[in-house]
């Protein structure tokens, strides 16, 4: 009963988790965001005083839960351990301290020093993010875009096509190294990761040392059977002298359930105080049961309670040429994020924003220093004054939530005009796109050469009216560079 009880919270917590990277509407967010914003290190660089101590109460209480059931990369672990049906696949073995300090420092000195690289990689929310976001959601778009071409066979609008793109190739590198290394120590020995690794899981082990409710042995019961030990998916129970490491123990109860002898209760140590009269055998594993099941019931609901690519054409005549990206000495971060240093400093490259994008605006940083940080750039689409979904999903304060009056009045960088790219320079053609589609009338077309009455108009910027949303260079038909670009703010300005 227990298990099973930790089964449906922990299912819960990593559908909702994954249901959030995956979605691409924005929708299931006001429903499940807060799902993201109660993870440790996320909550711990927003400064969320509630949920972290929220979270240390948690542990205190009742040990490592947050492990075994919130933590979407540590219920990875259990699904892909699950997969591997041999009975009795672990022991006891005895913790690699040195390891799990030594990756925990790094971690501090990488979050002081700001080496933000560091601190994604080893963060284990953000690990998952970047699964989802690179090797889940595309599976789930392309399923979105069979239903999609289903529907409109008859002649229904139930569903809409996305476009499916890798966004950044060395963060799905990243992503599926990950999986694979994070999958292959489930494979073989359970909870590895968790207790060698990861420095949430390692500050969380230190504080279950305390906890008051813990997986305790009744000696007098055991019988020295060694299934305990050999169901422990964290190695943490040494069933020859009846001890369980509790900074390595999650809770999850399965040494509980596999134990024939009642020999393991999940109580505080007043509980386990000898009886002056034993009951009836029957009697007593019945009382056992019932008080185990209350315990992690209670401590387990309070826990719950906290591409196909088709060819573009121009009017089916000739193919249209790809944009390439240009290069800004400055990249562009987005809208609320106050800063490329805020961004750095807190940002710990999940990748949420990203798959939340509905414009195809954010994508991954390529640069070693910010990698998997996003970055804006304009090929697919521009950044619209009406949208503020990064912000709204953010779960870390990297970007901060921002109203859609504030984003219109935010400079995020400002447009520059490349006069050997612009078609009515080139081609003597007439052409205003940059005008006519910037939402904050910073760009006017005037002519090139005063004197010459046949000079064609090109743009003149107002930089400081200028937003840098991006429409002038996503909307602009010169190929492959645009004519016009935006070039990134270190500060973001008000206009």
């Amino acid at each position: 009963m227990l298990r099973k009880i930790r089964l449906v919270l922990a299912a819960v917590f990593f559908i909702g988790i994954s249901l959030l990277f995956v979605d691409f509407t924005g929708v299931l967010h006001h429903w499940l965001g807060w799902m993201a914003k109660v993870q440790f290190l996320p909550a711990l660089l927003a400064m969320n005083l509630l949920v972290l101590v929220a979270l240390i109460v948690l542990t205190l209480l009742f040990g490592r839960i947050y492990c075994s059931i919130i933590c979407p990369l540590g219920v990875m672990q259990d699904v892909i351990a699950r997969l591997r049906r041999k009975k009795n696949k672990y022991s006891y073995s005895k913790a690699l301290s040195w390891l799990r300090y030594t990756m925990l420092g790094v971690m501090v000195v990488a979050l002081i020093a700001g080496l933000a690289s560091v601190v994604q990689l080893l963060a284990p929310y953000s690990s998952f993010g970047r699964i989802a976001t690179n090797l889940m959601q595309p599976i789930w778009q392309w399923g979105n875009n069979i239903l999609a071409a289903i529907a409109a066979h008859f002649d229904s609008y139930a569903f809409y096509t996305t476009d499916v793109w890798l966004k950044s190739v060395p963060t799905f590198v990243i992503a599926a190294t990950t999986l694979l290394v994070v999958g292959y120590l489930a494979w073989r020995n359970g909870r590895t990761y968790c207790n060698t690794i990861c420095p949430v899981g390692t500050v969380l082990g230190f504080l279950s040392r305390f906890s008051f409710l813990k997986v305790r042995f009744v000696e007098d019961k055991c019988r020295n059977c060694s299934l305990c030990s050999k169901n422990c998916k964290a190695a943490c129970i040494d069933y020859k002298t009846h001890t369980v490491d509790y900074s390595r123990c999650v809770a999850c109860g399965n040494c509980i359930d596999q134990c024939k002898f009642g020999a393991l209760k999940y109580s505080h140590v007043s509980a386990l105080a000898p009886k002056t009269t034993e009951a009836p055998p029957k009697d007593d594993a019945s009382v056992d049961k019932g008080k185990r099941s209350f315990l992690l019931a209670t401590a387990l609901l309070s826990t719950a309670a906290i591409a196909q690519e088709t060819k573009k054409v121009d009017g089916g005549l000739a193919a249209i040429e790809d944009k390439v990206a240009p290069h800004r000495v400055t990249p562009l971060t987005p809208p609320g994020s106050l800063s490329a240093a805020n961004m750095a400093k807190r940002c710990t490259g999940c990748q949420l924003c990203v798959s939340e994008c509905p414009n195809g605006v954010l994508r991954p940083s390529t640069d070693f220093m910010k990698i998997m940080q996003p970055i804006m750039s304009y090929e697919r689409g521009y950044c619209r004054p009406e949208c503020t979904r990064c912000s709204d999903v953010c779960p870390t304060g990297a970007i901060k939530p921002i109203t859609r009056a504030d984003k219109s009045a935010t400079q995020i960088g400002h447009a520059v005009w490349i006069k050997k790219n612009c078609v009515a320079v080139t081609d003597g053609v007439e052409c205003d796109n940059c005008s006519r589609h910037c939402p904050v009338g910073a760009i006017e077309m005037v002519p090139l050469d005063e004197e010459d009455e046949n000079t064609p108009f090109v743009p003149a910027i107002n930089e400081a009216r200028c937003i840098g949303c991006g429409a002038c260079e996503n909307l602009c038909p010169a190929r492959p560079f645009s004519a016009i670009y935006v070039e990134g703010h270190e500060v973001h300005k008000e206009v």
